[in-house]
């Protein structure tokens, strides 16, 4: 194991903490830290406290935000009567950039996983029903992930909001564009017939 001194350990750990990075990229992304110009380090620095101390999460969609509520929450012009449910706030950051969806979200922060422990009470969805009290919302598009825990998510809920009378739609699955049809797996190819339509 590298005989690094103290300073330049303590950073390669730091960086190792980090999702997808190992401990051999956390060794170059310490020394490039140790190339850099200090004002830039220091803005660095800065940036990651910013991001801690001043994000938070959205008072109606639970999606991140620097004010209480989102910049999606606020913006009258998006239809309030369709909303989205993801699992995670980078699921809003790709579906804006269809530029195809207008409506609103909710993000969960999870799926529910009880081989992970993760209840339906640890999600946001009793935030979410609080949303469809006032009769406003027509309808709820299910865009968690097609793996168990995204379905066994999308079901719950719809079981839940059905009684109400709101419409609930899941988002399809299926081949991706481009894709070719011999490189595909049973289960997609199987979702991409579910979800076929009239042309």
């Amino acid at each position: 194991m590298e005989n690094y001194s103290e300073p330049i350990d303590r950073l390669i750990n730091e960086f190792s903490k980090l999702p997808g990075v190992g401990r051999k990229t956390a060794q170059r992304l310490a020394f490039h830290v140790i190339n850099m110009n200090p004002s830039d380090v220091a803005g660095l620095a800065k940036a990651l406290i910013d991001v801690k101390n001043e994000i938070k999460y959205c008072n109606i969609c639970c999606n991140i935000s620097d004010s209480d509520i989102c910049s999606i929450c606020s913006n009258t012009h998006r239809d309030s009567t369709t909303i989205c449910v993801v699992e995670d706030p980078r699921d809003v950051a790709a579906m804006e950039r269809t530029k195809d969806y207008d409506g609103k979200y909710h993000v969960l922060n999870g799926v529910i996983s009880p081989m992970d422990g993760i209840g339906p009470e640890m999600l946001n969805i009793k935030e979410l029903m609080s949303r469809l009290g006032d009769g406003q919302v027509r309808e709820i598009i299910m865009a968690t992930n097609p793996t168990i825990e995204g379905e066994a998510t999308a079901m719950y809920i719809s079981r839940l909001v059905k009684p109400m009378g709101i419409k609930v739609t899941r988002i399809a699955h299926g081949l991706p564009v481009g894709g070719d049809i011999e490189y595909a797996d049973d289960v997609t190819i199987s979702k991409a017939l579910e979800g076929r339509r009239e042309i």
